[in-house]
């Protein structure tokens, strides 16, 4: 690595870091003071408290990390600019996007760091929150804890198997009252009944099940009675049935957070549902399948952007910096937040609703950097 990269990375890196460090202390007294009550009636301990903001992290950073980002830089080209060391540097034969290819590393480097947490680590920390914040709560004799759901189901198109249950522990996976319709390979249609359902070594077992099957179109008659059945053409999970309940409750209050569902699930749950989606549902799936594809790729936008507004030449003030990135930041969350608006609604394709943002900053960051002198 070259000297000037090494001076150039230095300049940026030390402002990156005081501004992640502000802003994570800023929220996290902010939301401390706001929550403390709350934390006081469910009796959490200082352990649980550092835990849970330790949860909360990853899904704070990628929230914030490219508004530092781009905050940073800003202040670092300005700071040079105003010193005249973009000029000096350009003088001795070095271009612009020679000067910022260390800033273009950063980006490229933050953007696979942003998808990591993206995907894996903030979409299950609304999960753990909640278990941190019931850890100590009585639990009622005979109440049902917070892991078990209401009576609920779901289709399987994929495999032509319908679900039905009274209740679903997402702990212990166990189901109760729970009914299932299928199609034979012969083509009768059948049905089981059963008081309980578990998921042993792999496979759905029932308990004290009826079974009943019928020709097309004809009426079911019972089958069998048995007090122990073990169904391994059963191909549904634990875990999909859980995403089926998310999934409900995320229908029933449809949001615009790109960061809200992993790309994994997304893919299983139109996996299982290929043909009975409703064209909204879909619409949301695949914006949703797109916007997460997009985000981790704004640290990147963000240096591209930052570049022509941070390296204009002249003596300008530091806090200029600051103007432009609360503008920057202003003007892409607002064609962020219409681009997935006209997407869920079914007005633009799902991938230029998603990616609209980025590729609009690409190209005005591509222009106003060859207007650079």
């Amino acid at each position: 690595m070259r000297l000037l990269d090494r001076y150039l990375l230095r300049e940026l890196l030390i402002p990156l870091g005081y501004c992640l460090g502000g802003f994570l202390v800023f929220w996290i007294a902010f939301d401390l003071i706001s929550s403390l009550n709350r934390y006081q009636e469910n009796f959490l301990t200082l352990r649980d408290v550092a835990e849970l903001y330790v949860v909360k992290l990853p899904e704070l950073l990628v929230l914030i990390l490219p508004i530092s980002l781009l905050l940073s830089l800003l202040y670092t080209l300005t700071n040079h600019a105003r010193h005249n060391e973009l000029t000096a540097i350009r003088a001795a034969g070095v271009s612009l996007m020679r000067i910022c290819a260390p800033y273009l590393a950063v980006g490229l480097l933050l953007s696979p760091m942003l998808f990591v947490m993206n995907e894996y680590w903030a979409p299950n920390g609304s999960d753990r929150e909640d278990e941190i914040m019931a850890r100590h709560q009585p639990q009622r004799a005979g109440a049902p804890g917070g892991e078990v759901t209401g009576s609920g189901g779901f289709n399987n198109t994929r495999d032509g198997h319908k679900w039905g249950y009274g209740s679903f522990d997402r702990r212990t996976y166990a189901m109760t009252a729970p009914s299932v319709w299928w199609t034979s390979a012969a083509g009768d249609e059948l049905m089981l009944r059963a008081d309980k359902a578990v998921w042993t070594n792999g496979v759905w077992t029932f308990l004290n099940v009826v079974e009943y099957g019928a020709k097309p179109g004809a009426e079911p008659a019972e089958i069998e009675q048995t007090n122990l059945l073990a169904m391994p053409e059963f191909t549904e999970t634990p875990e999909q049935v859980k995403r089926e309940i998310k999934f409900a409750s995320r229908f029933a209050k449809p949001s615009l957070d790109s960061t809200e569902v992993p790309i994994a699930e997304i893919l299983d749950y139109l996996d299982l549902h290929p043909t009975n989606l409703t064209a909204k549902t879909k619409w949301w799936l695949h914006t949703q399948l797109q916007g997460r594809l997009a985000a981790p790729w704004t640290c990147l936008v963000v240096v591209l952007i930052a570049i022509p507004f941070g390296a204009a030449s002249g003596r300008r003030n530091l806090f200029a910096g600051v103007a432009g990135s609360i503008m920057i930041c202003f003007i892409y969350f607002v064609l962020l937040k219409l681009g997935l608006a006209l997407g869920t609604g079914g007005y633009l394709p799902a991938w230029l609703a998603a990616w609209f943002p980025n590729i609009s900053f690409s190209i005005a960051a591509i222009w106003l950097i060859m207007r650079v002198r």
